[in-house]
């Protein structure tokens, strides 16, 4: 099978190449003449570790190739990446390039793309009368280990719904899906997301200890001990967590603007946690004035008994502001819950007897018995089998095929 790399960038470079080293025939390909010459030549306009080696490797070998013949290109090839390193004109590059496609041909998107654009894309070809399988991909490589990242990567993304595409990508990362590589299969949208978000958290990580690395010349602390310090806790991990300057590389500046505009756009702000909830309740209920609320944890975390800085204490405590009866169980924090909200929650010995005769039923904690409960059970207890789920710990396809509306958070 034949696989083809549409592009002339660092992303095309580094995708065609290292899919070749696989010891597969691809073809990275172009319109620009000049630029894809000089890439036939090694003339890699960039410097990237190990790149240059694994290019010279695999034309050597005849298993990577360079075309400005887009058409042959494309149709002798089962299943072509579109590895722009920007992300204007994907959209019209992945139609111009599905008129050289049959439908048994798979259209990989890799190049940076805001949120919606395989889905658009996949509108146009279908209103054409186009089946190519469209597939969300975005590679996650750094700037000096780029080669490094492809070859071992954390996972590998794959947003479509396309089951022949998914196969048709797994026999393509086959060496890595062998060596226990995590495969996600998810929709586009959130392939597209998770790029950004993954370039914002690391910019949130970066500008975290930065500021630290500001504090630490005030207070004659040591910022690369700091660092140390925090990383090697496993919930923060040291990788980019030096102090320095600021995150960086070709990509970075356009995911961050593009999922900024994308928050914008869709009226998102910076909501508690709890306000969220409470819209996604009144939401659901219309209002939450004069209804009965059965709530599940109170605690902050599961195997805790502390109600300190808990969203679930907000959350009752908003609840009954606004009119609801809250029925309450923890298993650990209920008289912690007792001082503090001073009588206003009926509590309960179970959560069976906290979803009895209530409108709606919010996992406020992640206690990992609220995942094994009886849930026909529960739906019987529920007046209405609403579930509010905000640690999104059960399965929204099974507690919807019981019959329940399932409420999730980021889902």
């Amino acid at each position: 099978m034949h696989h083809a790399v549409y592009g002339t960038g660092y992303l095309a470079t580094v995708v065609s190449s290292c899919l070749a080293d696989f010891g597969l025939p691809v073809t990275c390909f172009h319109e620009d003449v000049p630029r894809i010459a000089s890439l036939a030549r090694d003339e890699t306009p960039y410097y990237e570790k190990n790149l240059k080696e694994v290019v010279r490797r695999n034309v050597r070998s005849g298993r990577l190739a360079f075309s400005h013949d887009v058409e042959r290109t494309c149709r002798k090839s089962l299943m072509i990446f579109i590895a722009q390193d920007d992300q204007e004109g994907v959209e019209e590059t992945a139609i111009r390039l599905s008129r050289f496609c049959s439908d048994d041909h798979i259209l990989v998107i890799s190049s940076p793309a805001p949120v919606g654009t395989a889905a658009r894309i996949e509108r146009s070809l279908r209103s054409a009368g186009s089946t190519i399988a469209i597939v969300s991909h975005p590679v996650f490589v750094t700037d000096g280990c780029a080669v490094e990242d492809f070859n071992w990567p954390d996972r590998i993304l794959l947003g479509t719904d396309s089951n022949a595409a998914i196969q048709a990508m797994k026999m393509l990362y086959r060496p890595l899906v062998m060596r226990g590589v995590p495969v996600i299969v998810t929709n586009h949208e959130t392939a597209e997301l998770a790029r950004e978000a993954s370039t914002a958290f690391l910019a949130t990580k970066i500008s975290f200890i930065n500021e630290l690395a500001t504090l630490c010349e005030h207070v004659r602390a040591d910022a690369v001990d700091l660092a140390l310090a925090l990383g090697l806790d496993k919930k923060i991990a040291p990788r980019c967590f030096q102090p320095g300057t600021s995150i960086g590389g070709p990509f970075v500046e356009a995911e961050m603007e593009s999922l900024a505009q994308l928050a914008v756009n869709n009226g998102v702000s910076n909501q508690s946690l709890c306000e969220r909830i409470m819209t996604k309740l009144s939401s659901a209920l219309q209002s939450v004035q004069g209804k009965q609320v059965g709530l599940l944890g109170l605690a902050f975390k599961p195997n805790s008994n502390s109600v300190v800085a808990s969203t679930s204490m907000q959350l009752a405590k908003r609840l009954v502001n606004m009119g609801a009866e809250v029925r309450a169980y923890d298993p650990a924090a209920i008289e912690g819950a007792r001082a503090e909200l001073n009588g206003s929650v009926r509590y309960c010995e179970s959560a069976y007897a906290a979803a009895e005769g209530v409108d709606a039923l919010v996992l406020g904690t992640a206690w990992s018995e609220f995942r094994s409960l009886d849930f026909d059970r529960i739906k019987r207890a529920l007046k209405r089998p609403l579930i509010v789920d905000t640690k999104n710990i059960l399965d929204a396809v099974r507690m919807r095929s019981l019959g329940f509306e399932y409420v999730g958070i980021g889902r």
